[in-house]
């Protein structure tokens, strides 16, 4: 990033070098099972803020990794991260219509097919990370794997915790059972990116340590953030159906909390992380840019 240059400036980037990436990295339409592919590419490419992505080039690069070294595992967790939007998104799961403004995979494919497009980018995630290790440090390259798959998994992951949301749907729960869910199903994902650049980065156990402190913070932040934008903004501006946590009677910050309340402790978690990572004795501007955006935006 320059030193003119905006956080949405970067993001969006950013955004454009990794959709590159990712168009080369996933099977064409021309490719069979063409039906699959194409299903695949529709919710991989129809844009987002690729902000995982773009925290472990933004981490990678801040400790001295080239750009190229840390693009496959970027992309790999943005596969891992779309496999799991359109696997939400089924009738079975929180049964939405819109995503990233058009009608969910399942809508536009059919459910047989959006499901099989989820779990082909998840397979097709750790094809392009296990493809890498010989081309890159192997050695890093496992402890990425095993970074990535721990956080998109069910100890303390993602599916940990989205099976946590679902068993706690139409419940009152205690802060501790909706901060599980919020660090596990949404925190996990955003938490491993910042780690994986260091790892790639060849970090310190040290600097390590402090970027999954940093990652976790802001990883919670951002959960929280979309709950509180769930009830305060349009399905237009979202980019999906607004108000459906609520319908759902789902586990939320604002439910327990109250908005103002929910508020208060993204900026806290923001601040608690612009700390943390500025003591990592590097530049790390642009961390701490993402950080604040992640509870400033409006989508």
């Amino acid at each position: 990033m320059t030193s003119t240059e905006s956080i949405t400036s970067y993001l969006t980037r950013r955004a454009a070098e990794v959709n590159a990436w990712l168009d080369c990295l996933v099977p064409s339409e021309d490719v069979e099972p063409r039906h699959l592919h194409k299903a695949m590419r529709y919710s991989l490419l129809a844009g987002g803020k690729r902000l995982r992505p773009a925290l472990v080039l933004t981490a990678g690069e801040a400790l001295g990794a080239e750009t190229d070294d840390l693009m496959p595992s970027a992309c790999a967790i943005e596969m891992i991260h779309t496999y799991s939007l359109i696997h939400d998104d089924l009738p079975a799961m929180d049964n939405d219509d819109l995503r990233r403004g058009r009608p969910t995979c399942h809508k536009a494919f059919g459910e047989a097919v959006a499901i099989l497009a989820g779990d082909a980018l998840l397979t097709q995630a750790f094809r392009v990370l296990a493809s890498e290790a010989p081309r890159r440090d192997a050695a890093r390259q496992i402890r990425v794997i095993r970074e990535i798959a721990t956080a998109a998994g069910s100890v303390d992951g993602m599916i940990g915790g989205q099976m946590a949301d679902i068993e706690n749907e139409g419940k009152q729960v205690d802060a501790a059972t909706l901060e599980y869910i919020h660090r596990s199903k949404t925190g996990a994902l955003i938490a491993a990116p910042v780690v994986v650049g260091g790892i790639i980065a060849g970090a310190t156990d040290d600097q390590i340590d402090k970027l999954r402190n940093y990652g976790e913070r802001i990883g919670l932040a951002f959960q929280i953030a979309d709950d509180i934008l769930d009830v305060t903004s349009t399905s237009e501006q979202l980019g999906k159906t607004a108000g459906k946590d609520q319908a759902a009677r789902k586990a939320t910050y604002p439910v327990v909390h109250g908005v103002p309340a929910s508020r208060r402790r993204a900026r806290e978690l923001v601040e608690e992380a612009v700390g943390i990572v500025s003591s990592l004795g590097i530049s790390t501007g642009m961390l701490e840019e993402i950080a604040r955006f992640i509870v400033a935006r409006t989508s």
